[in-house]
């Protein structure tokens, strides 16, 4: 089980990516296109292109783990945009974006005080 945690490193692809990719196609795209170290202990969370379905792809020190959830109806509503190829997120926009919330109109306050990325 995957716990998220406010203390850690969350990354969101911006762009869509190929679902046929396991493990190792993700690690990839995380070294080459993001430019980040996969086995850095931070959640990875990509989009499939019909935005119907999220991987999460994070390193426990002991292995990867390799999430998927798809929406049985609809789409992803929100997804975080910006420049460059990934964004960061705090852990209860995560949270809010796998129960297919937008965290920019969800009433809600985090918890805890970010922390600096």
């Amino acid at each position: 089980m995957i716990q998220i945690s406010p203390q850690m490193r969350i990354y969101v692809a911006v762009q869509s990516v190929d679902f046929r990719k396991g493990i190792d196609g993700l690690c990839s795209l995380c070294r080459n296109m993001i430019n980040l170290d996969p086995f850095s202990g931070a959640v990875f969370v990509f989009r499939n292109r019909s935005h119907t379905s999220v991987k999460l792809l994070v390193y426990d020190g002991q292995g990867f783990w390799l999430c998927q959830k798809r929406l049985s109806k609809g789409r992803f509503r929100w997804w975080p945009g910006g420049e460059g190829q990934v964004t960061p997120l705090a852990a209860y926009e995560l949270q809010l974006l796998l129960w297919n919330g937008n965290p920019d109109t969800a009433r809600v306050s985090p918890l805890w005080k970010q922390l600096p990325l």
